[in-house]
């Protein structure tokens, strides 16, 4: 069969498609070569090196007002590390004005949380009464459970929901083990966490007696949101104040709450009023201001002995 040749026009035809089918795959191979050689965007500075960069002006303007207020949310958010630098800035003046309570409350936060250095740093500053500055009080926390609800006149530990109840039934069980009234304990429940195990404050409390770390290493709790362990180290910290306290429920309360520190410095239930509110509503459920205590576990502190000294 003879061959015929193609004609002018369909010879370009053919060679426009070819060149084409050529244009295109190179472009589908740069295509795949560009995306493989363009690095990844990176990540965002976290809050904490937004922070150091501003307090030492590495890469930025150096700008330590700036960093404070950065390292406070950073800490706000519960990072060890920015609540012991922004210690550090208010026990040195670095920025802020020099305000050592500001320092000791943020060491203490840190410590709490495990920062080895800022333990240190606790022995030169002491306790700092819980005073924190104004940008970590303002701060909304993330919704907790809903406040244990009382009916005027009604038990309020009657006929509680399955899961409560189950709780409760623990509590009672363990509670006998560890001298503590079993109202006593799911007075605190009920206001600590209204019976939620998952419950977690802003300053890490964990649990159904939201035990902060530095008291679950305390008192040996190796899991806080495990209702047992949580529930056992909460009533041992419960003996050991009553024991303190002298049996005296206000003052446990209220050491449970802000510290013994707190308690001791002010000579009774210090004037915050979250405090006062707490323990208020603890007395409300439990129904009694004094409590059997075991004196052979903590000697009692200097301000109650005192007080007994001059009744005699």
């Amino acid at each position: 069969m003879p061959i015929v040749p193609a004609s002018p026009r369909h010879a370009r035809h053919a060679l426009a498609r070819a060149v084409g089918q050529v244009v295109l795959s190179w472009l589908a191979v740069a295509s795949v070569a560009t995306a493989a050689e363009t690095p990844a965007a990176p990540l965002p500075p976290t809050r904490l090196a937004q922070a150091i960069a501003l307090e030492h002006g590495e890469g930025v303007s150096k700008d330590q007002l700036k960093a404070a207020l950065v390292y406070c949310e950073a800490a706000r958010d519960g990072d060890p590390e920015a609540q012991y630098r922004l210690a550090w800035m208010y026990a040195n003046g670095r920025g802020v004005a020099r305000n050592d309570p500001f320092a000791a409350s943020l060491f203490s936060l840190a410590a709490a949380a495990g920062h080895v250095e800022a333990r240190k740093a606790l022995q030169f500053l002491g306790d700092g009464g819980d005073r924190l500055p104004d940008c970590l009080r303002s701060a909304v926390p993330e919704p907790g459970p809903p406040e244990f609800v009382v009916v005027e006149g009604a038990d309020p530990f009657a006929n509680l929901p399955p899961k409560k109840q189950k709780i409760a039934d623990l509590v009672t069980t363990l509670a006998k083990a560890y001298a503590v009234s079993p109202r006593l304990a799911l007075a605190v429940i009920a206001v600590e966490s209204n019976f939620e195990p998952s419950a977690r404050s802003v300053k890490d409390a964990r649990g159904l007696m939201q035990l902060i770390p530095g008291t679950a290493a305390r008192f040996d709790v190796k899991n806080t949101f495990d209702v047992r362990d949580n529930v056992r180290g909460g009533l041992a910290y419960l003996r050991w104040l009553l024991s303190y306290y002298q049996g005296q429920v206000a003052l446990a309360a209220a050491a449970y709450n802000a510290g013994e520190g707190a308690v001791d410095r002010y000579r009774g239930v210090p004037p915050y009023p979250e405090t006062r509110d707490y323990v208020r509503r603890v007395l409300d459920l439990f129904g009694a201001d004094l409590h059997p205590y075991d004196p052979k576990l903590a000697d009692p502190p200097l301000f109650l002995m005192r007080t007994s000294a001059a009744s005699m």
